[in-house]
């Protein structure tokens, strides 16, 4: 956690005193903190604009959330596998994987496919629409435990494309002609796009924003939209 992540005067949190405070910005690229920089201006070391947020972060947040809210739908209600036998056509949503793999006996499967390819995107489309609504509000509720979900969300965000992974493998695999053929279906493509969207919604989120009040959010618009000075004789601090 950076320094500046912190808000003062928090109720139930000690006072700390936050790098934008202090006139400290970092180059997210080359990571030089520079004193007394514009928003805006390029970094003396690399060039790369500086900004004290990442800016859009919200607007561009809310956009990729909404579009994969929209495409979870038919992720979980379209096949995401295909299979072909003999005794005809057999068409697999991830719950009825599920379910097979329950009836089966084959517990352990299909717990982690129900926690990786359902629990998992629902509560990182769930946690995300919090901390973004949140960090809007400018909201000062349990700001810690928002900070360390945020970290959560970005560790079990790697394990959401099992479905993806099985299927791929399986199609490889299982390709025997004129007995059993696998071929994916189209809820592979809205299941992937919904992993991916919230990949990217997690990464327009700036967590710093969680920090910050709504007064503070207003001045750093304010500060953005100004024509940044050409200050480059900065030293890094």
């Amino acid at each position: 956690m950076s320094a500046g992540e912190f808000q003062a005067g928090d109720k139930g949190e000690a006072p700390m005193t936050t790098a934008r405070a202090m006139g400290l910005l970092a180059c997210p690229h080359c990571d030089a903190v520079w004193r007394d920089a514009a928003e805006g201006e390029p970094c003396g070391r690399c060039g790369t604009h500086l900004h004290t947020r990442k800016p859009y972060s919200l607007s561009r947040t809310w956009a990729f959330l909404i579009a994969a809210c929209i495409m979870y739908i038919p992720a979980n209600l379209l096949p995401v596998m295909i299979t072909r036998t003999l005794f005809g056509a057999q068409y697999d949503t991830i719950l009825s994987g599920v379910i097979y793999f329950w009836v089966s006996g084959g517990y352990g499967l299909a717990a982690i496919i129900f926690i990786a390819s359902f629990l998992v995107p629902l509560f990182k489309l769930t946690a995300l629409i919090l901390l973004a609504l949140l960090a809007q509000r400018g909201s000062s509720w349990r700001r810690p435990e928002r900070a360390r979900l945020y970290h959560i969300i970005e560790i079990i965000g790697r394990w959401s494309m099992l479905d993806v992974f099985v299927v791929s493998l399986l199609t490889g695999l299982v390709q025997i002609q004129g007995f059993a053929v696998i071929n994916a279906g189209v809820g592979i493509a809205a299941f992937g796009s919904v992993v991916v969207l919230t990949m990217l919604a997690s990464l327009s989120f700036d967590p710093r924003l969680t920090w910050d009040s709504r007064q503070e959010q207003r001045e750093a618009e304010r500060e953005r939209r100004e024509p940044a000075r050409d200050n480059r004789e900065h030293k890094p601090a």
